[in-house]
């Protein structure tokens, strides 16, 4: 793939526009003069709705929760909630986050000029026959490591589930997909195309998007700073060779559920929200997890033949 700067492209204040063909994902914003301060613009205001909106919708998710409760003791169920000893608690929190997606839509719209539709991907759109392909691929090679791990004894033993687990688990199945697309939108795809196309760079744009996503999750030690941030390169890598987003979105979205799953029956959730650290060891197995993942979703996008550039 070139690393040709992409050609110029018209930047209409009213009506938004389309990249011009043969533009790889990374940079298809529009390259407007000052396209450097436009992209430093749109993500200091991505990141200020992400600060201001998402604590907010958080707050108005958790009062829902609690109206439908009955009420009762506010400050109480905030925290039973907020310590994930509650549903409403991840519920929330991952609705708050949804509202990335319309952000970042946003964003590409109103900043940049462009048409929404290209950043799902450069069809443009959701491919979503390959979405749904890489689902099915992640919850096989994802889980197939987690079953390697435990077959080793490095995984706690199962339990009977937590009190409760059917109805916490079905409304994690519900929201945490919401949850990993938005952050896909949003990192891998308003950001990386932000960074990419300002400094007309892909690898810039992968690398930087990944150390921002990893970063944001956190108070952490050095090894789940590294998973976190080999996951972000994965996806990126993706959104690079196949084109879009949905790979990267499969695989946080199968990663997510199976996290919430596991933690149901063996330690808890309330303890994984807690979790700040992991082994060397863990973190080994879980970026062997999302190379394998990554290198079956880059050759099932290749059989499909699927668009890596604008057409």
């Amino acid at each position: 793939m070139s690393e040709a700067s992409a050609p110029p492209a018209p930047f209409h204040r009213g009506e938004p526009t389309d990249p011009p063909p043969g533009v790889p994902y990374p940079r298809v914003l529009p390259r407007v003069p000052f396209l450097g301060m436009t992209v430093t613009f749109g993500i200091l205001l991505g990141f200020s709705a992400y600060a201001l909106l998402v604590p907010l919708a958080n707050q108005a998710f958790l009062g829902m929760g609690f109206v439908l409760r009955g009420g009762g003791d506010w400050a109480a169920y905030v925290a039973e909630a907020s310590a994930y000893r509650l549903p409403d608690g991840p519920v929330a929190g991952h609705l708050a986050l949804a509202l990335l997606i319309p952000v970042s839509l946003l964003l590409t719209r109103y900043v940049h000029g462009l048409r929404p539709r290209w950043l799902p991907s450069v069809q443009p759109g959701m491919r979503w026959r390959y979405l749904l392909m890489t689902v099915v691929v992640a919850a096989v090679l994802l889980n197939a490591v987690v079953w390697a791990q435990w077959a080793l004894g490095q995984m706690p033993d199962f339990h009977a589930g937590q009190p409760g687990w059917l109805g916490f688990l079905l409304l994690i199945m519900v929201s945490s997909p919401l949850q990993a697309a938005a952050e896909e939108f949003f990192f891998r795809g308003y950001l990386l195309q932000a960074i990419g196309s300002a400094t007309g760079r892909t690898w810039v744009g992968v690398v930087g998007s990944a150390l921002v996503f990893a970063i944001m999750h956190g108070l952490q030690n050095p090894a789940l700073f590294a998973h976190r941030l080999v996951f972000g390169l994965v996806a990126g890598g993706l959104v690079v060779v196949t084109g879009g987003l949905e790979a990267a979105i499969g695989a946080h979205v199968v990663n997510n559920i199976s996290s919430y799953a596991y933690a149901l029956f063996s330690v808890s959730v309330e303890e994984l929200r807690t979790v700040t650290g992991i082994s060397w060891a863990e973190a080994g197995w879980n970026i062997l997890a999302f190379v394998l993942f990554g290198l079956a979703a880059w050759w099932l996008a290749r059989r499909l033949n699927l668009a890596t550039s604008t057409p």
